[in-house]
């Protein structure tokens, strides 16, 4: 995904349950000049009713927001005209909430536990068009292992990367979600890697589509 930057200070909404965790984001957006803040909000549902009369840029969001969850969220804002680009955070350690929220639609993710200039550098990178998600260091690896990949593996990360189940993979490809499961098997072993979530993030950060 090709990289723009934003012209003039980027609009950013937060959601959080949490008073003090809204009230320390807010502090850190505001005093960052690459962004205005917008609106901060409790829940899910006061998200989306604010994008039908004030549009932002990018949200910020807790995984764990109530009523509808982060996941719900995303969902409804997917294929919404000018819907923004959202920035989800969660605990540390749990690959399958990165999977789900980057297939649910997040352009990011970042760790609880992270120091704050990480999150809002993060936040600045996804106003930006990046995809930002823990990954391997593929710098770590001897050589590049998308060399290896057959036509069909190629094909299947590339489906992959846009969050589709094993059964709208097997119907874009036209094999059965057994063939799919035996493919995304060869496709791990050879990109070294042991989750969707980390061939997605592969895709992206080795520039392999």
């Amino acid at each position: 995904m090709a990289e723009t930057t934003p012209a003039g200070p980027i609009s950013v909404a937060l959601a959080d349950s949490n008073p003090l965790m809204l009230s320390a984001l807010s502090d850190l957006f505001e005093r960052d000049s690459r962004f205005t803040l917008v609106a901060t909000l409790s829940s899910a549902e006061a998200f989306l009713e604010m994008m039908g009369r004030m549009p932002t840029q990018i949200g910020v969001v807790d995984w764990a927001l109530p009523t509808l969850g982060g996941e719900r969220l995303l969902e409804n804002l997917r294929g919404r005209p000018n819907a923004p680009r959202i920035l989800v955070y969660g605990p540390e350690g749990d690959m399958d909430l990165v999977r789900r929220a980057m297939a649910a639609g997040a352009a990011g993710f970042c760790a609880r536990s992270n120091l704050p200039q990480q999150l809002i550098d993060v936040a600045y990178a996804v106003a930006q068009g990046q995809m930002v998600f823990p990954f391997i260091d593929v710098r770590a690896l001897k050589h590049d292992p998308t060399g290896e990949l057959t036509t069909r593996e190629r094909a299947l990360l590339s489906a992959l990367s846009r969050g589709l189940a094993n059964k709208d993979l097997a119907a874009e490809l036209d094999i059965s979600v057994n063939t799919v499961k035996f493919h995304l098997r060869n496709l791990y072993d050879k990109l070294g890697v042991n989750s969707r979530a980390q061939a997605i993030a592969f895709f992206y950060s080795t520039g392999a589509r």
